[in-house]
């Protein structure tokens, strides 16, 4: 597959880095040689080229004409638009754009961007939100992903003194055929586990659960997470995009606090958001004196939104101290969200992830739902729609082999979100969550293609 990217900055760079490890055909244009040079040093498979996103005469060059897909992340939400549509005319089969504007997400104006040739557009600050909310909505979980509009859910958990019930026994005796959850993934220390039926849990492992909303309940007290406080105030360090989003989109039993150093945005949401929203305060949100003044200790989370990882890793750590139970901390060195994760910090929240599982999934041949990277576990999850005479199809669950490192989480029928044994046969149209060991999760692609043609069959040899 061809992939051009322009914008060699942090996120193009992150991009281009993971997609050359899919044995994908690469190039990153962008006109500042300051910002490919560490690329093209690198040991990554991949081409630099230091021309003009813009430029007709650069596309060419790039091999636009041939590109499978074309992504615009350049710090120029125009730049990145006008791009994409000219990627568009001289050939480019797919292009998606990293926007910063919410006007352009709504519904009206996607559809005139669809007519301008881009398939697709990013806006990470809204989709980085949406994932706070959803686990400030959990406060006992790490990760909650809806599959199918909530058909399935997945639930990630730090399993603490609580859960002893669990450790020790094979996975086959806890995850029977008519037990209402399947853990289908398990971050331990460093190492991301696809489970078999001999893994055992232990105390300090992030467990991931697939089950059905209505046996939630059932997880959260298997975990020993009854008693966490449902979250009804929390705390925010800064005031940037990610966080004005956050309060707009907030559940209305929510109340926030806001702490900003910089005295014009302060000003500026102020003007933006409603009294009734969140209660905006210039200070620097570090200083535990002032913490204190503001509350800290009646608050359920906080969350350390500002550009800095430091800065938020350390807040939230001073939180945590404070008694807030709930932290969530927005991580964009890739470096740091291990760190975070062994400070047992919440909630991690990194853009080039979430962009990044927005653009795998414009990767796929097969009519793929949606796809996930989990922040803190080397790990995907997609929802693959099955097609009429696909090969998934053709036999049950126990007579196929998938590539190691893969397992199916569930599906989902009709609506109804169903359990998968071996003896489960999947039929065309049904919805399966394919859980997968990060980079692998292309190989499952044709298993659920309608055919394998000459092209597919190729692209699987090169792929292995």
């Amino acid at each position: 597959m061809k992939i051009i990217i322009a914008g060699a900055g942090s996120v193009g760079t992150h991009l281009a880095e993971l997609l050359s490890k899919e044995n994908q055909d690469i190039v990153v244009v962008d006109e500042n040689p300051a910002k490919t040079e560490a690329l093209s040093s690198s040991d990554y498979d991949l081409m630099t080229l230091n021309v003009s996103p813009t430029s007709i005469v650069g596309l060419k060059e790039a091999g636009v004409q041939h590109a499978d897909l074309f992504i615009a992340v350049t710090p120029s939400e125009t730049t990145n638009v006008t791009c994409c549509a000219l990627a568009h005319t001289l050939g480019a089969k797919k292009t998606v754009a990293r926007v910063d504007n919410w006007e352009w997400m709504q519904p009206a104006a996607q559809a005139h961007f669809k007519g301008m040739g881009i398939d697709s557009l990013i806006y990470p600050e809204t989709l980085a939100a949406a994932e706070i909310i959803e686990g400030l909505k959990r406060s006992w979980a790490r990760q909650y992903w809806e599959v199918h509009g909530g058909a399935l859910v997945m639930l990630g958990v730090k399993l603490r003194e609580e859960a002893a019930a669990l450790y020790g026994k094979p996975l086959k005796k806890l995850c029977k055929a008519d037990t209402p959850y399947h853990i289908v993934a398990v971050k331990r220390d460093e190492q991301t586990i696809i489970p078999t039926g001999d893994t055992e849990l232990r105390k300090g492992d992030i467990a991931y659960f697939m089950t059905t909303k209505k046996h939630i309940l059932t997880i959260r007290q298997l975990v020993g997470k009854e008693n966490y406080a449902d979250v009804k105030d929390v705390m925010v360090m800064g005031g940037g995009s990610i966080a004005f989003h956050v309060i707009k989109n907030r559940p209305e039993n929510m109340r926030m606090k806001v702490i900003e150093m910089n005295e014009a945005r302060c000003q500026r949401l102020n003007e933006i958001l409603n009294t009734e929203d969140a209660m905006i305060i210039q200070g620097d949100g570090r200083d535990t004196h002032l913490l204190l003044e503001e509350g800290i200790r009646g608050m359920q989370a906080f969350c350390a939104l500002t550009p800095n990882a430091e800065n938020n890793i350390l807040a939230c750590l001073a939180a945590k101290r404070l008694g807030v139970r709930k932290t969530v901390a927005q991580v964009e060195n890739i470096e740091y969200v291990s760190l975070a994760e062994k400070l047992d910090i919440g909630t991690i929240i990194n853009k080039k992830t979430i962009a990044a599982s927005h653009i795998y999934r414009m990767m796929m041949n097969t009519d793929v739902a949606s796809l996930h990277r989990l922040t803190i576990a080397n790990a995907d999850v997609a929802e693959f729609i099955a097609q009429e005479g696909s090969e998934i199809t053709k036999n049950k669950i126990m007579d196929m082999s998938f590539p190691r490192g893969v397992t199916l989480g569930g599906l989902v029928r009709d609506g109804v979100g169903l359990p998968i044994s071996g003896n489960t046969q999947i039929k065309a149209g049904d919805i399966v969550v394919v859980f997968s060991l990060a980079g692998l999760i292309q190989e499952m692609d044709h298993y659920f293609a309608a055919s394998t043609s000459v092209i597919s069959r190729l692209k699987s040899a090169l792929i292995h």
